[in-house]
């Protein structure tokens, strides 16, 4: 069968002529066994092998109807799917990316430490060898949706007697595991999407296990640079997100203009553009394999923007943009932009150039990965693990 834009548009009327949208559920499900979840997927495991670009095709066709919850799905969607899609097995293929697309099962990601962030490789949670389980004990920090997570994607050393980025092996970890402790952290916006994650004894089947024993940092490699795409290169309208914001608001209140804050809003309405127009072009660059360290600079790009944004947001509305909506304590499902005040959007804006990877190591990143600049220094590359000061 050719693939091609018609018979992505007769693939999705078939679907809508078989299945009603009402039943959201039943609906995702039945997107995804006829390949309309990821095109460029193989088939059998929600897409139909067909180049990436054909999605948009789906998109369009299917506007409307149910789809994926992007914000409590993020991590599954962007980082635990192209990675098990990569390094998985068939049963773990099967096994997971359904529940996984049609949002029944959610996912978190268990890979920073109270010691080991930007320097992920230094990560402490051990992972033991008991026959055909392995036993983790250990501590991650800033897990978004850990609370209502089912699994998560989970680093964790199995050889400390290795230098630090030859002794990681990459799990799915069980959230409902006996052992396994999730406790809230709570933000300087007032709610606690983030967790912090205990790990004792927590016993994990080896069908569990993604790639080979002691590979892990490679696989990891494939979730972070996923991860820094669904950040930073999300498709954006021209006009929309963070912009458009400011931009209605410079539109509808004429008594809040100052030049500077004029000067300002252009000078910002040209970056978002670049950013966009960028992120275009590294979504077409995709079409031909795995995301590479140009993520990297899309997510640096992205961080600053948005900061800067929310900072002019804030400053535009004046006395008014002091408020702060809500301050409850709650569990949130996911970040919430465009739906709270300027308040929480500027202090949630913060944490944009952390997490995903900092801003300083992205620097690094596109300097030695994109620009061909020399390394830092590494004194500690080939020193085991156990060795290292801590």
């Amino acid at each position: 069968m050719a693939l091609d834009e018609e018979t992505i548009r007769e693939c999705a009327a078939a679907l809508l002529a078989g299945y009603d949208p009402a039943d959201r559920l039943e609906f995702l499900r039945a997107r995804f066994d006829v390949g309309l979840a990821w095109v460029h997927f193989p088939e059998g495991l929600g897409g139909l092998g067909a180049p990436r670009e054909l999605q948009n095709v789906v998109e369009r066709e299917l506007a409307g109807t149910p789809q994926p919850d992007t914000g409590v799905q993020a991590i599954g969607l962007g980082m635990a799917a192209p990675t098990i899609l990569t390094f998985g097995t068939e049963e773990q293929k099967k096994r997971f990316l359904r529940p996984l697309w049609t949002g029944e099962e959610i996912w978190c990601q268990l890979f920073s430490e109270p010691g080991a962030g930007s320097d992920l490789a230094t990560l402490g949670t051990r992972a033991v060898r008991d026959g055909d389980e392995w036993v983790v004990d250990g501590q991650k920090v800033w897990t978004s949706g850990a609370h209502h997570a089912r699994w998560a994607i989970l680093v964790a050393r199995t050889d400390v007697d290795v230098p630090k980025h030859r002794g990681l092996t990459y799990f799915v970890c069980d959230m409902h595991a006996p052992g396994v402790d999730v406790r809230p952290l709570r933000q300087i916006t007032g709610e606690a999407e983030f967790n912090e994650v205990f790990l004792t004894g927590v016993r994990l089947g080896d069908d569990l296990r993604l790639g080979e024993v002691g590979d892990g940092w490679r696989v990891a490699q494939t979730t972070l640079m996923n991860e820094r795409v669904a950040i930073g290169g999300a498709p954006v309208r021209r006009g929309g997100g963070m912009i458009g914001l400011v931009a209605d608001t410079w539109r509808s209140r004429p008594e809040l203009r100052t030049h500077d804050l004029h000067q300002r809003l252009l000078r910002l309405w040209v970056e978002a553009e670049v950013t966009r127009l960028a992120g275009s072009r590294l979504r077409e660059q995709l079409s031909a394999g795995q995301p590479g360290p140009e993520g990297s600079g899309m997510k640096l790009s992205f961080a600053s923007l948005n900061q800067a944004l929310s900072g002019l947001d804030v400053e535009l509305r004046g006395e008014e943009g002091l408020g702060y909506d809500d301050w409850t304590f709650r569990r949130s499902d996911s970040v919430d932009f465009f739906g709270r005040g300027p308040g929480y959007r500027y202090l949630r804006a913060k944490g944009n150039s952390i997490e995903g990877g900092t801003s300083e190591i992205l620097r690094n990143i596109v300097a030695e990965r994109v620009l061909g600049l020399p390394s830092e220094p590494r004194v500690d590359k080939d020193v085991p693990w156990k060795d290292l000061p801590r």
